[in-house]
């Protein structure tokens, strides 16, 4: 849960307040907190699975503290100048109350079989020990450092059999979200040092195979200034900041570990007659990550009752007219959600097909019968039920003497150390929550293909993890190269988008392909676009790759096979309008632009262009020849 930030009018501006944070599946019981689960886990569609190919769905809690929850002013030893007036002591909540072991075991008994533990930039080099009281039911974790602490609660949630999720939820130790320097993740420090905290954070749990993700930045949102947006190139650009680490961590960190990119939480300004919105993952649709390592990628949203699409979630100063998500009426609120999240999982075999993992989500556990806030909890959570969405509730853990004004956790220590929860009576959500963990398909999910964006719209996007290691293949130009396993299906007139995929080419890759640059017409077999410069793969390759010189092409880059394509193949013309393939598999993959496609029995083998009068050398034609 997240407190509004109220600024001065002048300011024009709030902060965005979240809280600290469609067809239906087929449904069948799970067993929530099972720990028979095999690391790593990787994704295979919408779903999430373990290395049995068994579906893992994510039945997480946040357990919050480490990250801070000091509101920024005052003297942060005094309890009242923190969150609620929980003051963690930079540590998670908690630790001053039960033993960790305790703490953990909680978790386990209300269906968790994941823990969301936040962490802030400035956690990773604070050397401070945390003070006593703030471990005070722990005293093995006196004179501890807040990071070794962390460690300590990871050996412990991964010990129990519960999976980790690292998230990196604020640059400073403090209180999240407003105008408060954690907007974006260079918003009190470098892109450099916000990479480098993560390799290193990463490393240090490498090898411990529990530690399952890393979520790179909670909540984005705008500063006093400057909005966040998804594919610009600039600095603000957060497509680009989380295409780039993920990659980073996958190849120089942690192959094994899921990516959780959360949408964008806010842009614009709070005011009535001024564009301000939730963009959410509704920009995923027409540009999606496609990571350098293919099933690992897993995207995040919150949803609240006081938030909305276009509302901050503040009262006062920053509040609009726009309705909350509390507001909506169930069909209101299911197209709502659907637009801005659900469709990722919903709509299957598309470049942007992923699990969705509702990071944050909760409510006041005192809302009072026929509130608002339990209508839209009973809406909520049965919509998460209905669409089989992993999910992580937020927050997991709270203080019992201040749960009557601060009711949104799950469990609550008292002083003496006792716990109360969810089943021990008096709380409405109980019937919601038992539904919820016990939700859900289960069991082994079949492997299907994957499809995959390729987007040089600023630079280079070469997702081919051998391919990086090789030496530039044209030099000055942007290149684009699909995952290793995957050969390109499309292309685009205009745009310089590609899309790639795996269909029908499983058993068909050498342990090492050759590749092949391929800039003129030496290997075209037959005229398959008069007229026209072709560039074609040699036989016993397709193509993989390609480069742009601005818009024009400017190479082909050929993989070889260990089955050669046959015939003699066809043109796909798509200079003029559309070429896909009926229902094409895959998506949009390049929104308001011409798009050529093979069929899926057919691989690309051979681009073709023109430089004739009134033509750029964009892409008009494919070679498409078929897979035996």
């Amino acid at each position: 849960m997240r407190l509004a930030v109220r600024l001065p009018l002048a300011f024009l501006l709030i902060a965005v307040l979240t809280p600290p944070g469609t067809p239906a599946a087929a449904a069948t019981t799970a067993t929530s907190a099972s720990t028979d689960w095999v690391a790593p886990l990787s994704t295979r569609g919408r779903y999430i699975v373990d290395a049995n190919g068994n579906r893992f769905k994510l039945r997480s809690g946040n357990w919050h503290g480490a990250s801070g929850t000091w509101n920024g002013s005052g003297d942060d030893a005094v309890d009242a100048n923190h969150h609620a007036g929980e003051n963690a002591g930079r540590t998670p909540l908690g630790l001053d109350r039960a033993p960790l072991t305790e703490i953990v075991a909680g978790f386990r008994d209300i269906g968790l079989n994941s823990v969301r533990l936040p962490f802030s930039d400035e956690m990773l080099r604070d050397s401070r020990p945390v003070t006593d009281a703030a471990v005070g039911a722990n005293p093995q974790l006196r004179g501890r450092t807040p990071l070794q602490v962390y460690d300590e609660v990871v050996a412990a949630l991964t010990g129990a059999g519960l999976a980790v999720i690292l998230n990196n939820h604020t640059n400073t130790t403090r209180w999240c979200c407003g105008v408060d320097g954690n907007e974006r993740w260079n918003a009190s420090q470098s892109v450099s040092e916000w990479e480098e905290n993560w390799l290193s954070i990463v490393r240090r749990y490498r090898d411990n195979p529990r530690v399952v993700g890393a979520d790179l930045y909670n909540e984005v949102r705008r500063s006093v200034w400057d909005d966040p947006n998804w594919g610009l190139g600039d600095d603000h650009d957060w497509f680009a900041a989380s295409q780039h680490l993920g990659d980073r961590i996958l190849r120089e960190a942690n192959p094994n570990l899921l990516i959780i990119v959360e949408g964008i939480n806010w842009t614009g300004l709070p005011v009535d007659g001024l564009p301000h919105e939730r963009p959410t993952l509704r920009p995923v649709r027409d540009l999606s990550h496609t990571l350098v390592v293919s099933g690992k990628l897993v995207y995040s949203a919150h949803f609240y009752d006081y938030t909305g699409p276009n509302h901050s979630g503040a009262s006062g100063i920053g509040e609009t007219s726009d309705p909350r998500y509390g507001d909506l009426s169930p069909d209101e609120l299911r197209a709502v959600l659907y637009r801005d999240a659900f469709f990722v999982t919903a709509e299957s075999g598309r470049h942007f097909t992923a699990p969705v993992w509702i990071s944050e989500f909760g409510v006041d556990g005192n809302a009072a019968a026929g509130t608002r806030q339990r209508d839209w909890f009973a809406r909520f959570t049965d919509h998460l039920i209905q669409a089989d969405a992993d999910f992580a509730y937020w927050p997991a853990v709270g203080w019992a003497e201040n749960r009557g004004v601060n009711g949104w956790a799950l469990l609550y220590w008292d002083r003496a150390g006792r716990r109360t929860g969810p089943s021990d009576g008096g709380d409405w959500r109980a019937d919601a929550w038992t539904r919820l963990v016990a939700s859900g398909r289960s069991g082994y999910v079949e492997e299907v293909p994957r499809w995959s964006m390729l987007s040089p719209d600023h630079g280079d996007f070469i997702q081919s993890s051998r391919v990086r290691d090789l030496p530039d293949f044209d030099r000055g130009a942007r290149k684009a190269v699909c995952p290793d396993g995957q050969r390109l299906a499309g292309l685009s007139h205009t745009g310089n988008r590609g899309l790639c995929t795996d269909l029908n080419v499983a058993g068909r890759w050498p342990a090492a392909p050759a590749y092949q640059v391929v800039t003129d017409e030496r290997f075209v077999t037959a005229d398959w676009a008069s007229g026209y410069t072709k560039l074609q793969c040699p036989a016993g390759s397709l193509l993989t790759g390609y480069a742009v010189r601005g818009a024009k092409v400017s190479s082909a880059f050929c993989a070889t096979v260990t089955v050669a394509t046959s015939g003699n193949g066809r043109t796909v013309w798509f200079d003029r309008s559309d070429n896909r393939p009926a229902g094409a598999a895959g998506g949009d993959f390049a929104t308001g632009h011409y798009k050529g496609q093979c069929a899926d029995d057919e691989a690309a083998a051979g681009i073709a262009y023109t430089g004739r009068f009134g033509s750029s050398r964009t892409p008009d034609a494919l070679y498409c020849r078929r897979l035996p």
